[in-house]
């Protein structure tokens, strides 16, 4: 075999070549793209011989990338290692921590040489999968910036404008009238001056109406709110303090525009793959939450050998520690953050819409659990019910999925 270490970088690769015995044939440092893909081809046929495709391993410190679906569409086994994986692994050689690209490219060549069988293969999801797996995560990491901006919004507005946040009661990172009605008067001065009329004229806007209502009452309480004395800052302080609210009112509207049309855009891509059904039919599993949980899974068939191996990727199964006499069972906290917000959100969601759910999460109270346990368990539960579902090919069924676990009825 022939085994590869591949450092990227955005303009390029280092590259190492081994054998099975450790022997370096070659090192290389190639660029990104198209010439770089086509000399690393070079190097494999000048060093592999009649080696077939399968017999060359990649180690690389990502799964994504055209550079990486160049490698799999190739025919060569390309392992995505961590590069936590990486860091650890080069204190065998030494405890400096000393760090060059060429170092971690001979690493990963070694990692993939001598602990391959237990590395994780890059999964060979279909393009339908991958394009989900696009569009849940550039929506769920707009939303994210979209709280990131909220947040600093009130934050800033706590410092020179308190009124405002007494005014806006309601102000979310989805309140546009709120939103408007800061960018119209961003200063305290400002917002004292604005009559009912320019209120209520925002508030009555067609987007607005079918859930304002009380339109008359509500800008009289904006109103009031807004004259209220507070302390004040020198002018240019204040004017400074403006212009940046207004800065994230904007950002908070675009990116709510951008979030609703991306959402469209995952249920779109979702409801075409043909796991959507199955995905869909698990209780508390909507579009949304549906699109993500595929998107992190992936869905190649091969990927999962058994639930546990699908429950531990999840991160919902418990980690035994275990040192002597000591023995303790522990949540998984390194693990895929936008899985596990996913399968939360479906655990969670379970609770109301299966009755066996509900009886698996009391259940779990029942012994103690606190909350997040609880959910946890239940998540880990359902991942193991969606594994049968995906291997049988077959909708979730109430009866089925909890035929094990029985528990008397309430009175």
């Amino acid at each position: 075999m022939l085994l590869i270490g591949d450092d990227w970088a955005e303009d390029h690769h280092d590259v190492e070549l081994q054998d099975e015995s450790g022997r370096k044939p070659a090192t290389a440092n190639l660029p990104e793209g198209v010439a770089g893909i086509a000399r690393l081809h070079e190097l494999i046929a000048r060093h592999g011989g009649e080696l077939e495709a399968a017999e060359v391993v990649v180690g690389i410190e990502t799964d994504r990338g055209s550079w990486v679906q160049a490698l799999v569409a190739s025919g060569y086994q390309v392992y995505a290692i961590n590069p936590r994986q990486v860091a650890r692994f080069k204190q065998r050689y030494a405890s400096s921590g000393a760090k060059s690209d060429k170092g971690d490219a001979h690493a990963l060549a070694d990692m993939v040489r001598i602990d391959r069988d237990r590395l994780r293969s890059v999964a060979g999801d279909s393009d339908a999968a991958q394009a989900v797996k696009v569009v849940a995560r550039a929506h769920q990491t707009l939303i994210w910036e979209r709280t990131r901006t909220f947040q600093r919004l009130r934050s800033t507005l706590r410092e020179y404008f308190p009124a405002a946040l007494a005014a806006y009661a309601d102000l979310t990172s989805t309140s546009t009238d709120a939103l408007e009605l800061l960018i119209k008067a961003p200063t305290p001065a400002a917002g004292a001056k604005l009559t009912r009329t320019q209120i209520t004229a925002v508030l009555a806007r067609p987007r607005h109406r079918h859930r304002r209502r009380n339109r008359d009452a509500k800008a009289a309480t904006v109103q009031t709110a807004l004259r209220e004395r507070q302390l004040a800052l020198p002018e240019q302080v204040t004017a400074a303090y403006a212009a940046t609210v207004t800065a994230h009112a904007r950002l908070l509207i675009a990116l709510n525009e951008q979030i609703a049309v991306m959402e469209e855009q995952v249920k779109a891509h979702f409801l075409k793959h043909p796991d959507a059904e199955i995905d869909l039919s698990m209780p508390g599993i909507a579009e949304i939450t549906g699109a993500r949980v595929l998107a992190e899974f992936g869905d190649d068939p091969h990927r999962y050998a058994s639930a546990k191996a699908r429950k531990n990727y999840a991160g919902t199964s418990p980690v035994t520690r275990a040192s002597g006499k000591s023995q303790t069972v522990q949540a998984r906290y390194v693990r895929n953050n936008r899985l596990a917000d996913a399968l939360q959100t479906q655990a969670f969601c379970a609770l109301r819409a299966s009755p066996g759910a509900r009886r698996y999460y009391d259940k779990q109270r029942a012994r103690e659990f606190g909350y997040n346990p609880a959910l946890r368990q239940l998540g880990n539960r359902l991942v193991g019910i969606l594994h049968g579902c995906l291997k049988t090919r077959t909708t979730y069924d109430e009866a089925t999925a909890w035929s094990h676990h029985t528990y008397p009825q309430p009175a």
